[in-house]
């Protein structure tokens, strides 16, 4: 379990391994200060696996899955990676509930400096629609942030600049990918729905259903309000 608040920029510095398996070298300095073989390790938000280190990097492995559902597939050395540890219980929540199970992959459609901010618009896999909300939590290659507006097929984020200047944002450019995971409260509740009478998201998620969806999703916000989970 993670929060999405990163701790250090580390860089890859080696990738081996044949066909989709393949096993990368990371350099960091803070982190490793505090890390075993087996420990968790949240990559670009990808919950990784220590299975070795040295006094500057760790190493891990990527399944032929995670390789292909990650931003990794196109990962090449020297590139910088978001790192955070794992959740300790006695660490401050300073983000929210990150499993480090990524949904995919969601495209950086525009970058635009907004005062001392950047706002960045995203593309993400049209499954992930109904879990995006505005005001609510989104994990971007392993980064709390705060949707602020969703239109259609493309929502927002506006990123501080301790933010920007602390993670690997401020070496992206429009037309990359980051790796996406929805907020896990709101998995949960589009799962209880799947299954539950009124707002029921039955079937492949389509671009052709996604009004239906939209329908139910308001449906699903009526009932949040009353309970006094949204005001």
């Amino acid at each position: 379990m993670f929060t999405g608040i990163i701790k250090e920029i580390g860089k890859i510095i080696n990738i081996s391994g044949q066909g989709k398996s393949k096993t990368l070298e990371i350099s960091c300095s803070r982190i490793i200060n505090d890390i075993n073989n087996g420990d968790s390790i949240a990559v670009n938000g990808c919950c990784l696996t220590v299975t070795d280190f040295t006094q500057n990097s760790f190493r891990a492995d990527l399944s032929g899955i995670t390789f292909s559902t990650t931003n990794f597939a196109n990962a090449k050395i020297n590139d910088a990676v978001n790192l955070e540890d794992s959740l300790k219980p006695s660490d401050r929540l300073g983000g929210h509930f990150v499993s480090g199970h990524i949904d995919g992959i969601a495209e950086i459609t525009e970058i635009k400096k907004q005062g001392n901010s950047y706002i960045f618009k995203i593309k993400p896999p049209a499954s992930l629609y109904p879990f995006i909300a505005p005001k609510g939590s989104v994990c971007l290659d392993g980064i709390s942030l705060t949707i602020a507006d969703f239109d259609m097929d493309i929502f927002t984020v506006s990123v501080i600049p301790h933010t920007y200047e602390y993670t690997a944002l401020k070496y992206k450019k429009s037309g990359n990918f980051l790796n996406i995971e929805a907020d896990l409260i709101a998995r949960y509740i589009a799962n209880i729905l799947k299954f539950s009478g009124p707002g029921q998201l039955q079937g492949k998620l389509t671009e052709k259903n996604l009004d239906d969806i939209r329908q139910k999703d308001e449906k699903l916000k009526e009932k949040l309000i009353e309970y006094g989970f949204f005001k």
